[in-house]
């Protein structure tokens, strides 16, 4: 008998059983715990997706446009389409059927533990303000499958879990030359903007003279300066007049910030914009095919000197021999101290001069056409090689660079700087960083620079601008990206 028993004691087999059936609530419990947390971790994953998605969906519609907001609310309704499971709320459905939160933001704040208050309440009137948006999916219901009251009593198994993204509009340009302009509608007399004299042609066709900040000018309305080169262009003078002369510029800028460049000296600027109308610079400097003229180099000059086998220079150039004209200045100039026009150049005077008979659109009887209307007119219509009373032709002589086609070379590109409001606190002269972009713009070139000083004019056309108001003529240059902020 004892004998039985001593072998029931000793025997182990079995052992594993009741070790399993000790261990069995907590494996399952373990197991429960780690199935839910899988489970609201997808969740979750989901609804964080969706948000993401819908927030950059809705920040890529936020250009600045006065419908910016309109098309961002139609992207999150209609584009995007995300859905998620593992929750109560029943079938899967559209994070848009299960509702979302949207706040539209014009700035974020510092650092991301600061609360965000900068928030847009007339989205139909402060849409062109809109930078950012929030998109907060509203919480649904998750319930787990392990009992929480096991852990405590009373605790529920049912909890919401949502998510919130934060998304922006960042814009900028490639390919552009590096050079600000300041906005010559900063505080305008007259109450005009910047994106009404884009879509006004009264506005468009006046003329601005633009100075250079720094000798020549304050940093004000109508002035202009030069931003850092892209690295490897070099540090010099000659290398930065080269990027601006080129018709290949190779920098980007973006809209949330650029930076002047340190002593704003360009060498030879008269050269850089005037090789653009088939004037020869000194010393040969801009020597190869992309220093190449414009298509339409009328000017109203004729070459006097020098031999008919060179490039005309600046001072071999009359630009008072009688029979020619180039695109007349403007009758007055009421604004910004005298250097904008009022938009009333001699049209009649110029077409008679150097077109005699030859006809144009016949709106242009009934609405003063722009300078660069016209000028894009004579190549269109075939008339660059029709000469003047003068004798004066558009297209560029044969002793220069052959003419450059692929972009328009007689159109400036620059950034438009609120300089009134950043002088306040910066050097625009010198070396400032990180100055916001008011828009990108392009600038029609009406006559060569008379002067090599660092006080010569630049008479230049407003033509289009990036963003609001915009007519799209800058798009190839635009690299517009939506982006995660939170």
């Amino acid at each position: 008998m004892f004998r039985v028993l001593r072998a029931f004691w000793n025997d182990q087999r079995g052992i594993a059983l009741i070790l399993v059936s000790i261990m069995l609530p907590a494996i399952i419990g373990f197991s429960l715990l780690a199935i839910d947390m899988s489970r609201v971790n997808n969740l979750h994953n989901d609804l964080q997706k969706g948000a993401d998605s819908l927030s950059i969906a809705a920040a890529a519609e936020l250009d600045g446009k006065s419908d910016s907001i309109r098309r961002a609310n139609r992207a999150l309704l209609t584009l995007v389409r995300n859905q998620y499971t593992f929750s109560t709320s029943g079938p899967p459905q559209t994070l848009a059927a299960a509702g979302v939160t949207v706040r539209y933001l014009r700035s974020l704040p510092a650092t991301d533990d600061l609360p965000i208050v900068d928030v847009i309440t007339d989205e139909l009137n402060e849409a062109h303000l809109a930078r950012f948006v929030e998109v907060s999916v509203n919480p649904v219901g998750f319930a787990a499958i392990f009992p929480a009251s096991f852990l405590q009593a009373g605790a529920s198994n049912s909890f919401t879990v949502g998510a919130v993204a934060v998304a922006g509009f960042t814009s900028g340009v490639c390919d552009f030359t590096p050079v600000f302009i300041c906005n010559p509608y900063e505080n305008d007399p007259d109450g005009h903007t910047l994106e009404e004299a884009v879509s006004t042609t009264a506005l468009r066709r006046r003329l601005i003279e633009l100075r250079k900040v720094g000798n020549g000018a304050a940093a004000g309305p109508g002035n202009f300066g030069f931003l850092e080169p892209p690295e490897g262009v070099g540090n010099g003078a000659q290398a930065l007049a080269q990027t601006i002369a080129t018709s290949r510029p190779i920098g980007c800028y973006s809209a949330e910030g650029v930076d002047t460049k340190t002593g704003q000296n360009a060498g030879p600027v008269q050269d850089a914009f005037n090789v653009r109308f088939g004037i020869g610079a000194n010393g040969n400097h801009f020597d190869s095919a992309e220093y190449g003229p414009a298509a339409n180099v009328r000017k109203g000059a004729i070459q006097t000197t020098g031999s008919v086998n060179q490039c005309a220079a600046m001072n071999q150039l009359s630009f008072t021999e009688a029979g020619t004209m180039g695109l007349p200045r403007d009758a007055t100039t009421p604004n910004m101290g005298g250097r904008m026009g009022d938009g009333d150049w001699d049209f009649a005077g110029y077409w008679s001069t150097n077109f005699g008979s030859a006809t144009y659109p016949s709106s242009w009887d009934t609405t003063k056409p722009t300078r660069y209307e016209v000028y894009r007119y004579e190549i269109s219509a075939g008339l660059v090689g029709t000469a003047s009373t003068g004798g004066e032709i558009g297209t560029p002589s044969a002793a220069c660079q052959p003419p450059v086609t692929s972009v328009d070379r007689r159109l400036i590109y620059g950034a438009i700087l609120n300089c009134a409001e950043l002088e306040e606190t910066n050097d625009l002269s010198g070396h400032s960083t990180g100055l916001p972009v008011e828009a990108f713009a392009s600038f029609f070139l009406t006559e060569p620079v008379s002067s090599p000083s660092d006080d010569a004019s630049v008479m230049v056309e407003l033509v289009d601008i990036t963003g609001r108001g915009g007519q799209g003529t800058l798009d190839n240059f635009l690299r517009d990206e939506a982006q995660l902020y939170r």
